[in-house]
This record gives C-alpha cells, sequence and structure tokens, in this order.
C-alpha cells in the first residue's frame, strides 16, 4: 500500500518513529538497528515501509534501506516467523550476513538471534533456499559465468543477493563494476549492495 513515507522526523521510540507528511503523524515500528542510524528529530527522512495487516492489527513496519525490508519479508515467508519476531531479527543481524548464514547453511549463526532455536534456524534456512531455487531467474551470460568459474566467492555472492530478492540481471550489472580479488563472499555482498541500494 505504502513503498515508503518521507517527512519530519517528529518522535523516536526504542521501537518505533512518527514520521510528519502531508499534516499526518505515522507511526512507524523500526528495528533498534534503524532507529540508531536515524537522524535527530525534525529532520527529512525517507523510510521505506511496509503494511502489515493481522486479524487484530494494522502496523506500519519501517525500514532506511531496501535490504532490510526484502529480509523482513523473506522472513514473513517463513512459517512461524511473525513481525515482531522479524523486527527483532533485523536488530540483530545485517542483511548481508543474514544472506551468507542462508546460502552456507549457517545455523550456528542463525541460532545467535533472539528467539531462534536450532529448528527454527533450520526452517529459516530451509525455506528460504527453497524460495530462491523455485523462483524464475535468468541465466548468467558468458562473461559472467567466467567470473563465477574463476571466483567462487562471487558465485556464493551472488546466490546471498538473490536470497535478498535481487535478480540475476541486476547482480551481474553490479559485480562488474566491483574488484573481485582478494574479497571475502561478505566483503562482496556488502559492496554490492552499497551499488544496489543507490
Amino acid at each position: 500500500m505504502y513503498a515508503y513515507i518521507k517527512g519530519e522526523i517528529a518522535d523516536k521510540a526504542k521501537n518505533y518513529v512518527i514520521i510528519e507528511a502531508g499534516g499526518i503523524g505515522y507511526k512507524i515500528l523500526m528495528s533498534t538497528t534503524s532507529i540508531d542510524k536515524l537522524p535527530n528529530i525534525g529532520a527529512i527522512q525517507k523510510i521505506y515501509t511496509h503494511y502489515h495487516v493481522t486479524e487484530d492489527n494494522i502496523s506500519l513496519y519501517g525500514f532506511i534501506e531496501n535490504e532490510e525490508l526484502r529480509m523482513f519479508e523473506l522472513l514473513l515467508f517463513v512459517s512461524g516467523i511473525g513481525a515482531k519476531s522479524a523486527i527483532q531479527i533485523l536488530s540483530n543481524i545485517t542483511p548481508a550476513s543474514f544472506a551468507l548464514a542462508v546460502i552456507t547453511n549457517d545455523i550456528s549463526q542463525m541460532t545467535k538471534l533472539p528467539g531462534v532455536g536450532k529448528k527454527t534456524a533450520a526452517r529459516i534456512i530451509l525455506d528460504l533456499q527453497d524460495k530462491l531455487k523455485t523462483e524464475e531467474t535468468i541465466m548468467p551470460d558468458n562473461a559472467t559465468k567466467e567470473v563465477y568459474t574463476k571466483n567462487d566467492n562471487a558465485k556464493e555472492a551472488s546466490a546471498a543477493l538473490q536470497v535478498l530478492g535481487y535478480t540475476t540481471k541486476e547482480i551481474e550489472k553490479v559485480l562488474e563494476n566491483i574488484d573481485l580479488k582478494n574479497l571475502s563472499i561478505e566483503e562482496i555482498i556488502k559492496k554490492a549492495l552499497s551499488y544496489l541500494g543507490r
């Protein structure tokens, strides 16, 4: 319903911000990580939003970066994870680290998150890997295939970025602009996200 809301920060609390836009104050629930990144009250801020409706509640969830929104929506796809759990997870892991944990089956990293035990961690990884496999992807062109063949980290990073909802075509274009030599998988993901977020 709302892609984003841009307006003045009227108030900030531990788990929400109020943005005034067009004479309306929108209460937007956010992760503590995102709230910590916000400028002071009175500043103009753009917040990406997810309009969340349940039987007994309607809420707006907000994110400074598109990757956080994508990760939040991915977590909602996992059975047993609700909006409050998803926002709590977002407060404790970056989208890059989360995507990397999914594609590398890193259950130990997932179980460090609040409210995530071994069963939930395994379900998150399995559900999101299955989702990735079933989504339609565009095969890399010959130049990109060559990059993937020479650099396993680029291949893993590409899979992680797909977990966050980026298409193969978007990822290919960005990887062409990154010097991949000597970069770890997470460093490639972070660099790619800095381009994709522009």
